[in-house]
C-alpha cells in the first residue's frame, strides 16, 4: 500500500524531543515546532512489521550483526551510490554524533585543529570544543544564492592550525549544498597532500533532488578511502533515530583500529537490538517507500517556494540540492538576529533552528524543516506570513 504522508499523526505526549520539550527549552509550550531534522511520517511498513515481530519474540538481550544484515548494506550502497564496501570496514555506532565525538577523540589530541566548513551542523563545533582540541573553520563562500568552498582558504587553515582532522558535511547540513564529484576531488587532494583524515557525515545522503547526485568521499579513490571515515545510518533516511543505530566504513585497517580502540573506551560493546531489527528491514524493503518520501517531500519544497514569493517575498531560499532542511535567508527583513528569533518564536509561534548556533555565517538565516504532512508546513508558514506582515 503506498505511504500516506498527508497524514497528521499526534506526536505529543510520546517524550518527543521535536514536540514535547519546548518548555524545558524556553520556548512557548505550544509553539509549532520546525527544528530538529526528524520527520512528522510514520517508518516504512515492512520496518514496523519487523519490529513487531522482535518484539514478540519477547527477549532483548545483547546482540551483534550476522552476516545477512550486512549484505542487505552492501547491496543498498551498490545499488544506490555505485560503492562498494567490505564486510571488515564497518563498524556500528549508537549515531553519526557519537561516532564524530569517537573519531575526534582517536585521531587527534587536545590542541589539534580540527577543520569544518561553516554554517554547518553545530554539534561540530561543540564537540569540538568540549574534547579541547581548536576549531578551524573554511567558511562557505555565499555568491548568487550558491555556497562553494574556497579551497585556497581550506589549504591556508590546514596548515595554520596545524589540522589532522576535516569534517566533511555531505550533502551540506544546512546550505543543502550537494557536492560535485569535482569539488570533492579538489577537497581529497588537499587532504591527501597535508595527511588530513576526513571524517565524511553522509548521513543526508538519501535525500537528493532530481538533477543531483550523492558521491560518497571514500569512493573517489583508493587513495581517498584510505583517510576516510563515513558515517552512514538509516536515522533520516527511515526516521528511525530513535533506534540509536549508525553504520561506519572504515577502510584503512589502522584508522579503524584506532577508532575501535576509542569506541571500546566509551563502553560500547553492542548495538541496539530493535535498531539491527529495524535498520535490516529498511534497507532491505524500504526503497519503494523512500522513492514516495522523496517526491513528496519535493512537492513540500516547490509549495514552500511558491508561498513565500507569493506572501514572503523579503524571504528568500537558499536554492537547495539536497537534505530535506531549508535555509531561508531573512536578511532583507532588517532584523537583528535576537528581534528576528524573537519574533518567529513570538509573533509566529514557531520553533525554527536559528541561523548563528550553525556559526559563521548564520546571521540573518533560519533552517526549516519541510518533512511533514503538507497541512502542518501550510500551518506554519501562514503563521510566518501573518507575523511578518
Amino acid at each position: 500500500m503506498p505511504a500516506n504522508f498527508d497524514e497528521i499523526i499526534d506526536r505529543r505526549n510520546t517524550s518527543s524531543i521535536k514536540y514535547d520539550f519546548a518548555a524545558e527549552r524556553g520556548y512557548p509550550k505550544d509553539v509549532l515546532p520546525f527544528w530538529v531534522a526528524d520527520m512528522d511520517f510514520r517508518t516504512p511498513a515492512p520496518v514496523i512489521e519487523a519490529l513487531k515481530q522482535r518484539a514478540e519474540h519477547g527477549i532483548f538481550g545483547y546482540t551483534q550483526p550476522k552476516d545477512d544484515y550486512f549484505t542487505v548494506l552492501q547491496n543498498w550502497f551498490r545499488t544506490r551510490h555505485d560503492w562498494e564496501v567490505e564486510r571488515r570496514d564497518l563498524v556500528i555506532t549508537p549515531g553519526v554524533v557519537f561516532a564524530v565525538a569517537t573519531a575526534i577523540r582517536a585521531f587527534t589530541e587536545p590542541g589539534d585543529g580540527v577543520l569544518i566548513q561553516q554554517p554547518v551542523y553545530y554539534p561540530f563545533a561543540n564537540m569540538i570544543r568540549q574534547n579541547k582540541r581548536v576549531l578551524a573553520d573554511n567558511p562557505l563562500q555565499l555568491t548568487d544564492g550558491c555556497y562553494t568552498i574556497d579551497l585556497r582558504d581550506f589549504e591556508q587553515k590546514i596548515l595554520t592550525h596545524k589540522v589532522k582532522l576535516f569534517i566533511l558535511c555531505s550533502p551540506h547540513n544546512p546550505v543543502g549544498r550537494v557536492w560535485r564529484r569535482s569539488e570533492l576531488e579538489q577537497l581529497a587532494a588537499v587532504c591527501l597532500r597535508h595527511n588530513v583524515i576526513v571524517i565524511a557525515d553522509e548521513i543526508h545522503e538519501e535525500f537528493i533532488r532530481p538533477g543531483f547526485r550523492h558521491i560518497p568521499f571514500a569512493s573517489l579513490s583508493p587513495e581517498a578511502a584510505a583517510v576516510t571515515v563515513t558515517c552512514t545510518s538509516p536515522s533520516k533516511t527511515f526516521n528511525l533515530a530513535g533506534l540509536q543505530i549508525s553504520n561506519i566504513f572504515i577502510r584503512n585497517e589502522d584508522l579503524r583500529s584506532r577508532f575501535k580502540k576509542e569506541l571500546s573506551a566509551t563502553g560500547y560493546d553492542e548495538p541496539n537490538t530493535l535498531g539491527l531489527a529495524g535498520a535490516k528491514a529498511a534497507y532491505e524493503h524500504g526503497a519503494a517507500w523512500l522513492s514516495e518520501l522523496l517526491a513528496y517531500v519535493e512537492e513540500n519544497y516547490a509549495r514552500t517556494k511558491k508561498f513565500l514569493a507569493e506572501h514572503l517575498p523579503k524571504v528568500k531560499i537558499i536554492e537547495p540540492e539536497g537534505t530535506y532542511l531549508l535555509w531561508l535567508d531573512f536578511r532583507a527583513c532588517g532584523l537583528s538576529d535576537e528581534d528576528l528569533n524573537g519574533k518567529i518564536i513570538r509573533e509566529a509561534h514557531l520553533w525554527l533552528d536559528d541561523g548563528p548556533i550553525f556559526g559563521a555565517g548564520g546571521s540573518g538565516f533560519q533552517r526549516i524543516n519541510i518533512a511533514c504532512p503538507w497541512a502542518t508546513l501550510e500551518t506554519g508558514l501562514r503563521n510566518l506570513a501573518n507575523a511578518f506582515r
